[in-house]
């Protein structure tokens, strides 16, 4: 018993983590986007490196616990592949690109309601209205998700940086952007009237979709194949081979492959910060702690993400990006010391 909860209170520390992370990862990433990396060989690169990162780990960690693969398992792992890596990563920087960190920032904590219907529907996550549990479980997604719109509508005082200053940078930073073609659902976008900025909002609202289903759908997968590592590893595989059948078609080989200096230090913290470890850390923590409360973390990232933000990109920091952290916070706490019990896939396969 106490190493359930000595596992429950490290999953929510490495969740805390994972977002701080992202929030990082966001700045860096725009910088580079905003040079004119491309967004599929970015990609390639980037969970590239996670992949020989995370599967000689895997193989040699978990050979002996590793269940044997199937028809089934391998369809499960593609559709992992296709919406945490591929769908994902792809629609949040072609998103990225259209924006900026902040905007990107917070617009993540759509993980949280979009995760938390998707397993309710799913039958993952179990919501009893008339008991203690499931009213703290509801509780706490209306308390992450009133914090999340208050960092959006609410900024409140600059604290850092001038307002005026940080328009005026961002606003430069937005005109070196060299945002890739998307094609016809760019052009179907553009047709009914959505500006770029808008249509980057489109594309991180997708990316938050794909990133909710990819929670919800990797809860009862670990249940059927416990072994977390294998799992985020063949994620990555079909994740690499589907974004690489897509660069082939639609990317330059002579140009868009080969990166300036900075882009690679980009590239690199992305593969083995924000692809390799997140995604591990994200994989064990959704095994612990279920779907629900491993998505009600994302809000966090727009505080996390606002310092880097203003330190690279000139953007200031309001007041409200780190005043509304703190409703998070306690909402993620509250289902953690209230008594509210995660979905503890772990237990559930040993019983």
């Amino acid at each position: 018993m106490a190493t359930a909860e000595g596992d429950t209170w490290k999953a929510h520390l490495a969740i805390l983590m994972v977002q701080f992370f992202y929030g990082v990862y966001q700045v860096i990433t725009k910088v580079a986007l905003n040079d004119g990396v491309n967004q599929l060989v970015f990609c390639v690169y980037r969970d590239f490196i996670a992949l020989t990162i995370v599967a000689p780990i895997a193989f040699f960690q978990e050979r002996r616990t590793r269940p044997p693969i199937t028809k089934k398992l391998l369809m499960s792992f593609f559709f992992l592949g296709l919406t945490g890596m591929f769908g994902n990563q792809l629609l949040f920087l072609v998103g990225l690109s259209y924006t900026n960190p902040t905007c990107a920032a917070a617009i993540q904590p759509a993980v949280s309601v979009f995760t938390f219907l998707f397993a309710v529907m799913m039958g993952i996550e179990r919501v009893n209205l008339l008991r203690y549990e499931g009213l703290a479980k509801v509780g706490g997604i209306l308390i992450c998700v009133s914090g999340a719109i208050l960092m959006v509508f609410y900024r409140g005082p600059v604290l850092i940086g001038y307002t005026i200053m940080g328009h005026e940078a961002q606003s430069e930073i937005t005109r070196r952007g060299h945002p890739e073609p998307s094609g016809w659902l760019i052009n179907g976008l553009r047709d009914i009237g959505l500006d770029q900025f808008q249509q980057g909002v489109i594309f991180l609202i997708g990316n938050s979709m794909c990133m909710a289903v990819f929670l919800a759908i990797q809860a009862p997968l670990l249940k059927k194949y416990p072994a977390s590592l294998s799992i985020t590893a063949y994620s990555f595989f079909f994740g690499v081979l589907l974004v690489v059948i897509v660069s082939f078609f639609m990317t330059n080989w002579s140009t868009d492959w080969i990166f300036k200096q900075s882009e690679i230090l980009a590239v690199v913290y992305s593969g083995i910060i924000a692809s390799a470890l997140n995604y591990g850390l994200i994989t064990w923590s959704n095994k612990i702690l279920g779907p629900a409360l491993v998505a009600l973390y994302m809000p966090l990232q727009p505080a996390f993400a606002a310092l880097p933000s203003q330190i690279f990109l000139g953007s200031p920091i309001f007041l409200g990006r780190y005043n509304s952290p703190l409703i998070v916070i306690d909402a993620c706490l509250s289902n953690l010391i209230k008594g509210l019990q995660p979905t503890n896939l772990l237990t559930k396969c040993k019983g």
